[in-house]
């Protein structure tokens, strides 16, 4: 009867702490309250020029976002894309910095050239109005906050091409991937209809056949292996084009499928572009 009563109390108290500990853990439930749109602030710097290349032109500041848990304010890391766009356009094709954690972040007079020039497309010595807005998020809760937008105005400056044009103001393609094949050399060269056609000192076209699943080079002078334009990688490289060099190691990878594609070479990005017609 007394061991009847113990397992009894025993029972009893594990049906407790089983009740007590279950309520707990529902009252314990963590759950996302919201946080504050960021406040973006700029303060301009040195003049976007070639002199002040190594300079600060541009930063941006912004005010913590403040996301909050019913445990208080999140310790969470947090995301801020930066996002850049000319006025007018609704960021419909930004170029996005990635900040995390920090609220602050500054732009070289360089980089942001580089931003009008080779990600924005905008042409040198005109001036251009940039809108600039920041967008932050949780790393693992998807709760984006949109900042104001601010803007600028900034003048790109031409600067020296990222690879030299060839001396010989021609160029041509080569490799297992043309009808032509490989060239012999020793000034047997290609074919005329493998030779691009100039658009100016920077830049050049061709639209060819490819074989798919093989490969090619640029050259400067038709039937002479000397020098020779390729990519660093043929693995690494994207069969839509990429950059590429003076020299460099490797043949350019073609698309997987044969068919006629347009070929544009940028030697003042040091990229080149592979297009399905």
């Amino acid at each position: 009867m007394y061991m009847n009563k113990i397992l009894k109390i025993t029972f009893f108290t594990f049906l407790s702490a089983f009740f007590i500990a279950g309520c707990t853990k529902e009252g314990n439930k963590i759950y996302f309250e919201g946080g504050t749109a960021p406040t973006l602030t700029a303060t301009e710097g040195a003049n976007v020029e070639y002199a002040n290349a190594d300079q600060v032109a541009l930063t941006l500041g912004w005010t913590n976002p403040g996301y909050e848990f019913t445990t208080g304010i999140s310790s969470q890391d947090v995301n801020y894309n930066i996002e850049i766009d000319t006025v007018g356009s609704d960021f419909s094709k930004p170029y996005v910095v990635v900040v995390s954690k920090e609220l602050t972040y500054s732009f070289q007079v360089s980089a942001i050239n580089d931003i009008l020039l080779n990600q924005l497309n905008l042409q040198v010595g005109i001036p251009h109005t940039l809108e600039i807005k920041v967008i932050s998020s949780l790393v693992n809760n998807a709760e984006p906050l949109e900042s104001n937008s601010i803007q600028i105005v900034a003048t790109p400056y031409s600067i020296p091409p990222k690879v030299n044009p060839p001396t010989s103001g021609e160029l041509y393609i080569t490799g297992s991937a043309t009808n032509g094949g490989w060239m012999v050399g020793g000034g047997v060269g290609v074919p005329g209809d493998q030779q691009f056609t100039k658009i100016d000192e920077l830049h050049f076209t061709l639209t060819l056949n490819l074989i798919g699943g093989q490969q090619f080079l640029f050259i400067p002078v038709n039937g002479d292996w000397s020098n020779k334009f390729a990519c660093k990688k043929t693995a690494d490289q994207p069969l839509t084009g990429g950059e590429f060099g003076y020299n460099f190691s490797d043949n350019f990878p073609a698309p997987a499928e044969s068919g006629n594609y347009k070929i544009d070479v940028d030697f003042q990005k040091g990229k080149y572009t592979v297009t399905k017609q």
